[in-house]
Parts: structure tokens; sequence; C-alpha cells
């Protein structure tokens, strides 16, 4: 049985550098909350942290607020981020 455990940091990592270098950058951020609840709005990147990502997510009603996710949460798809002009995603690579 072959071990996939460097190749799951490898791709931890990179998520982790491309998120570094998209701080500052305006995303739309799609997550699923569970039971069928699916939260779309815009946010900007704020910190990278060794397990987490911070994203400031504007909100109509109130101040904006911080939200924070986990690397895993982009590799199992709970939360997607894409691009707000072109829809892209940010990791369609992970797709491959």
């Amino acid at each position: 049985m072959r071990n996939t455990e460097p190749l799951q940091v490898d791709v931890m990592r990179r998520i982790r550098e491309d998120l570094r270098e998209c701080i500052g950058s305006r995303l739309r951020v799609r997550a699923n909350k569970g039971r069928k609840v699916v939260i779309e709005k815009m946010g900007v990147i704020e910190e990278t942290y060794p397990h987490i990502f911070v994203v400031r997510v504007e909100a109509k009603s109130a101040p904006s607020q911080r939200v924070s996710y986990t690397y895993t949460d982009i590799l199992t798809k709970t939360v997607e981020l894409s691009h707000p002009e072109t829809n892209e995603a940010l990791f369609s690579w992970l797709n491959g």
C-alpha cells in the first residue's frame, strides 16, 4: 500500500501558498454550511496561518465580519473561492 501523506502535505502547502498570494484580493466565497444551507458572499482574504485562513466577508445589514476556514475546507470543496469578475475558480487545479 502506497503512503499518500507526502502528496497531501504538498497539496495543502500549495493551497496555503496560493491563498497567501491572494491576500488583499476580493473574491467570491461560497461556503456549504450543511443541511442544504449554502452561503455566497464577497470577501477579502485578510491573512493566512499554518492551519487556517481569514476572510473579511461583506455583509449588507451589518459591518463586515471576519470568518476563518481551514485549508481542508478548500480541499473537500466545503468552501469554494472564485474571481468575482470571471467566476473562475481559484483552485481549478484541484479538479484535475
